[in-house]
């Protein structure tokens, strides 16, 4: 890789990693295996970085990278394990603020299977639109909008449950 490349690469990684890091650990629910994930779908983009720039979408390519290591894992372990030990406290949420209820949130997404989880996370927290979604996880616009519908109404249905 050139100079000018390694330099874009390098502007890419300080511009998203932010935002990879709050999905990754959305996504698997530990803060710790989250930046393990991010610090590796970042390896393989840049091992790719030519090819992926040229494409034009080197976050939706990443995003995609990250998703398949969070699945990749799960598969191997075949049970999640999410953890939350309050070591995530200076997590800012999308919009630059500090998370208030970030241990709620985490016990909320454990609720629901993995797909839904990414679902939810990638449509409602990542604001990806339903068709990114759908490109994203190789899934039909459909399902997206049942899954996102039965994750959300679990969610409800928790809250509810939580304020009674």
């Amino acid at each position: 890789m050139n100079t000018a490349d390694t330099e874009e690469f390098e502007r890419f990684v300080r511009v998203s990693s932010p935002g990879l890091l709050r999905t990754a650990w959305l996504l698997c629910g530990d803060p710790h295996r989250a930046e393990e994930m991010v610090q590796e779908s970042l390896e393989r983009v840049y091992l790719r970085w030519g090819r992926v720039r040229r494409g034009g979408q080197p976050l939706a390519y990443t995003r995609r990278v990250l998703i398949n290591l969070n699945t990749d894992r799960w598969r191997r372990t075949h049970k999640e394990v999410l953890t939350y030990d309050g070591s995530v406290g200076e997590t800012p949420d999308v919009r630059g603020g500090w998370v208030e209820d970030r241990d709620q949130v985490i016990r909320l997404l454990r609720l629901l299977p993995r797909r839904e989880r990414e679902v939810v996370v990638l449509r409602h927290y990542a604001d990806l639109s339903e068709r990114d979604v759908a490109d994203l996880l190789q899934i039909s616009v459909g399902t997206v909008k049942s899954t996102a519908s039965r994750g959300l109404s679990t969610l409800r249905a928790a809250l509810t449950e939580q304020e009674s």
